[in-house]
C-alpha cells in the first residue's frame, strides 16, 4: 500500500504547490450559497412560514454548504482516463506494476481531501455569515462518516464511467446525465424531504440519495435511526459498485485500444 499511499501524498503536495489556483476555483462555493441564499429567502418569504417540512431557512444553507462541498469535492476521475485513453498514456500506465483503479483512486482521494477541506472552510465562513452558526457537534461528526463512503460512491461511479473511454474514449456526456440525476435524486438542489413520498421511495432504492443527501442531511438534523439507515444503504451500495467496477475493469481492459502516444 505505500506505493498507493505515495500517489496520494505526491497529489497533495502538487496541490499545495500552488494554492492560489486552489483556492481560486472554491470561491465558487460562496457564489453559490450567495445565490442559494437570496432564493430560499424569497421562498420561505413568499410561504410566509419559518419552516417548509421541517427544515429552517438556516437548516436549508447550511444543508446546501455540505452538498456544495461534496460536489464540488468528488473525483473527476472518468476525465482524466478519458484523456490518457486518448493521448496513448493510459499504455504507459498500464504498464507499471500497480492497480490501474487503485491508482486513480489514491490520485483522487489526494486531490478531493484539499478540494474538501478548503470548500469546507470557505463555505463554513460564507454561511455562518447568511445563515447563522453551524449545526451541533453530533451533526458534524455524522456528517464526516457518511461524507467518506459518499466520496467511494463518488469515485466509484466516475470510474465506471471513466471505463467507458476504454471503447468510446469521450465520456463527458455520460458524467453529465449522472451529474444531473445526483442533483434531482440524490438531494443536490433540493433535500428528499422536499420530494413526494413516493419519488423518495423511488430515489432511497438508487445510490444517489447515498451520495449526496445522506451527509447533508444528518449535519443539519442529526438523528440516530436515519444515520443507520444512510449508513447500512452506503455499505451496500459500496460493496454493489466495487463488485461492479471490478467486472467492468477486467472486461475493459481487453477491449482497449490506445490511439495517442
Amino acid at each position: 500500500m505505500r506505493k498507493y499511499f505515495a500517489v496520494f501524498t505526491m497529489q497533495i503536495i502538487n496541490n499545495l504547490a500552488y494554492p492560489g489556483d486552489f483556492l481560486g476555483r472554491s470561491i465558487s462555493i460562496g457564489i453559490f450559497l450567495f445565490i442559494f441564499a437570496g432564493l430560499w429567502k424569497t421562498t420561505f418569504t413568499i410561504a410566509g412560514t419559518d419552516s417548509i417540512n421541517g427544515l429552517t431557512f438556516a437548516n436549508m444553507m447550511w444543508y446546501l454548504m455540505m452538498a456544495e462541498t461534496i460536489e464540488l469535492g468528488r473525483p473527476r476521475i472518468n476525465r482524466i482516463i478519458s484523456e490518457q485513453v486518448k493521448n496513448g498514456e493510459v499504455a504507459y500506465i498500464l504498464s507499471k506494476p500497480y492497480n490501474f483503479v487503485l491508482y486513480h483512486f489514491s490520485f483522487g482521494l489526494g486531490d478531493g481531501v484539499m478540494r474538501i477541506i478548503v470548500n469546507l472552510i470557505v463555505g463554513l465562513g460564507v454561511t455562518w455569515i447568511l445563515a447563522g452558526p453551524p449545526p451541533t457537534a453530533l451533526g458534524w461528526a455524522m456528517a464526516l462518516v457518511t461524507m467518506i463512503f459518499a466520496w467511494i460512491l463518488h469515485f466509484c461511479m466516475m470510474a465506471l464511467i471513466g471505463l467507458a473511454a476504454f471503447l468510446v474514449e469521450e465520456t463527458n456526456s455520460f458524467e453529465l446525465i449522472y451529474q444531473k440525476l445526483v442533483f434531482i435524486l440524490g438531494g443536490m438542489l433540493l433535500p428528499l424531504d422536499m420530494f413526494p413520498v413516493w419519488l423518495q421511495q423511488i430515489a432511497r432504492l438508487l445510490p444517489f440519495p447515498y451520495m449526496m443527501y445522506a451527509p447533508a442531511r444528518l449535519f443539519v438534523k442529526p438523528d440516530f435511526d436515519l444515520f443507520w439507515q444512510m449508513l447500512a444503504g452506503q455499505l451496500i451500495w459500496v460493496g454493489i459498485l466495487v463488485f461492479a467496477l471490478s467486472v467492468a475493469y477486467r472486461g475493459s481492459e481487453k477491449m482497449l485500444t490506445v490511439n495517442g502516444g
